[in-house]
């Protein structure tokens, strides 16, 4: 196994525009940017996301990332380490749900970075690795990722999927072709 970090101020996305959800153009974007993320997305089978947390939510940085990508997503384990006021549960709890609708699986352990230990970084000279608790809770999270990436990776390698589209997919290629 091994870890990949992709920083979003690298990849230039821009904010979401497409005409039709991708649902209904097999997943193609008209953004170039948007083509690569996805493309970068679909080599990867798993994610650990880092969490902000703003006015209760995730960054609208955060959420265009995960728009700019559809099925690249589908049936991957995500994880999630935040960071804020209460080690942004609530953003992380709203992404959770962006993700069950994006048909992925995400993990129940979370590393959840409060104030305190923020503060500890920023101005005590302190590093997370200080923070016991979050130590552990790391752990946790790598323990569950790898074992639901390898066990999703088995199922998306050695299944058929079924449709996400109660009329089927090919009937959703001919919707698609209509509208492009």
């Amino acid at each position: 196994m091994s870890l990949e970090v992709l920083d979003l101020r690298d990849q230039h996305l821009s904010f979401y525009d497409e005409p039709v959800l991708q649902l209904y153009t097999g997943g193609a974007y008209k953004s170039i940017e948007a083509e690569a993320w996805r493309k970068k997305i679909a080599e990867l089978d798993g994610y650990i996301v880092t969490v902000a947390e703003y006015n209760h939510s995730m960054t609208a940085v955060l959420k265009n990332a995960f728009d700019s990508a559809y099925y690249e997503w589908n049936r991957k384990p995500i994880a999630f380490v935040g960071y804020g006021g209460v080690g942004a549960a609530r953003a992380i709890e709203q992404l959770r749900c962006v993700c069950i609708e994006l048909h992925m699986a995400p993990i129940k352990p979370e590393v959840n970075i409060a104030m305190e230990p923020v503060l500890g970084v920023a101005r005590a000279g302190k590093s997370l690795g200080d923070y016991s608790y979050l130590n552990d809770a790391r752990s946790l999270m790598f323990e569950h990722i790898v074992w639901w990436g390898a066990a999703l990776k088995h199922a998306r390698d050695t299944m058929k999927a079924p449709s996400f589209l109660p009329w089927g997919e090919k009937e959703t290629d001919e919707i698609a072709g209509a509208s492009r």
